[in-house]
């Protein structure tokens, strides 16, 4: 018998093929420039071809000043040819097996790395509360800038649709900007940006307006948002679900539901997550399977949109069981870094998938995932993500993913990657 996640999705610019997607997770494939390049089309070529209906771009930043970390996609304005070229050559890869694409779009604010920019603009003032000096101290916006942020990221939108992508999805989540409007711990303006729900989700609302005045209503747009920040005082799950309330009135037409933000990094799974503020959500969140699908199916209740869960599936069991249950997409990520054709193993009757990174650590007893020193968690969950990284870099140049690399060496190679497009993009 057929599983749920095998069946087909309408949407206002397609019909995905079945209800897996590929979720965002950022490449830093692009050039010094900020366009896209042959690796980042030859990576998701690969993906293309996966068996996934929906492929999601990683962070497309509306701001060159602004990146998540060198070697993001950039579209700031108008695009010229060679960097429309890019983009169409990357859709039309990535698309070459009729799987949707979506872009993407996203702005750092102050979880930009100091290496791209030692002063950030954000809502406040406020600065990370993150060990060592990877972080500057942000600046305050002034409503101009707000405003032409809101032009850019609806700008954006219009040039994915021009560039043959089938949707865009505005990153609401993860601490990324506006997350970090939607923050009271990170926005503590007390204008008409901040200061009320209301207010601090003002800005997400405008951009989705503006987006779809651009786009039209035949393509589709989609919101990434936090289910919670895991912090006191932060973003709660029931300003989530009222949030999705005024995004469905707005005419949003799908909401990807994740969590946390750089100073809790949910979304990654990382270990030392013992003190996220879990108030409000149910319990069995942090310990079932899909980590983010006790809340979806209570916002599904509520909410008519419909809804995509990524972090955490593994099993087609699981998967099967959140369709059957109302969520419409299951958003698969670390399974696709070191085993790229996930989604059509499951589709051929394969029980679940393996994660095969769950052993690339730094070693175990006081090295570990689970060591008392903050620094040493920090290391092993952020240096994880670096092998990633190094992963995608392989697929790009069209080799096998490598999972011998040792993860020092892969640290090593991919903050010297960084570094080396930072300098470039300085010029």
């Amino acid at each position: 018998m057929a599983l749920s996640f095998s069946s087909p999705l309408q949407l206002p610019s397609e019909t995905l093929s079945n209800r897996l997607a590929k979720a965002a997770m950022t490449e830093g494939l692009a050039d010094a420039r900020g366009c896209a390049t042959p690796e980042l089309a030859r990576l998701y070529e690969t993906w293309g071809a996966s068996g996934a209906g929906l492929l999601i771009s990683g962070n497309v930043q509306v701001d060159a000043h602004h990146l998540e970390r060198p070697g993001n996609v950039i579209i700031s304005g108008p695009q010229d040819a060679q960097a429309m070229s890019a983009l169409r050559a990357w859709t039309a890869t990535a698309r070459r097996h009729h799987a949707g694409f979506w872009m993407q779009i996203s702005h750092g604010g102050r979880q930009t790395p100091a290496l791209v920019n030692p002063a950030p603009k954000a809502p406040s003032s406020t600065p990370l509360a993150m060990p060592g000096k990877q972080f500057g101290n942000p600046v305050p916006l002034t409503e101009e800038e707000i405003i032409d942020l809101i032009a850019r990221f609806a700008n954006c939108a219009a040039v994915a649709r021009d560039a043959g992508f089938t949707g865009a999805q505005i990153h609401a989540a993860h601490g990324y900007l506006v997350s970090q409007f939607l923050n009271p711990r990170a926005n503590r303006r007390n204008d008409a940006w901040g200061g009320s729900l209301e207010n601090r989700a003002r800005f997400l609302l405008e951009i989705v307006r503006a987006a779809r005045a651009k786009v039209g209503a035949d393509f589709t747009l989609a919101v990434k948002l936090n289910s919670s920040d895991f912090q006191q005082g932060g973003f709660s799950p029931q300003d989530s679900v009222q949030v999705a309330h005024w995004l469905e009135e707005a005419g949003v037409n799908a909401l990807e539901i994740s969590g946390g933000n750089y100073e809790q990094p949910k979304m990654m799974n990382l270990e030392g997550m013992e003190k996220a503020d879990t108030s409000g959500l149910p319990a069995s969140t942090a310990r079932r399977e899909a980590y983010f699908l006790d809340f979806a199916l209570a916002m599904r209740a509520q909410v008519n949109l419909p809804l995509m869960v990524t972090g955490g599936f593994r099993t087609a069991a699981a998967m099967d069981a959140a369709v059957q249950g109302g969520i419409a997409l299951i958003g698969i990520a670390r399974p696709m870094v070191t085993d790229p054709h996930a989604p059509k193993r499951l589709l051929e009757g394969a029980s679940m998938l393996e994660d095969k990174q769950s052993q690339v650590r730094l070693g175990g007893g006081w090295l570990g995932p689970l060591s008392p020193f903050k620094t040493i968690r920090a290391i092993n969950g952020f240096g994880l993500l670096y092998w990633q990284y190094q992963q995608l870099r392989r697929v790009g140049r069209g080799e096998e993913p490598d999972l011998r690399l040792p993860l020092m060496k892969a640290m090593s190679a991919e903050m010297a990657a960084q570094k080396a497009l930072a300098k470039a993009a300085r010029g």
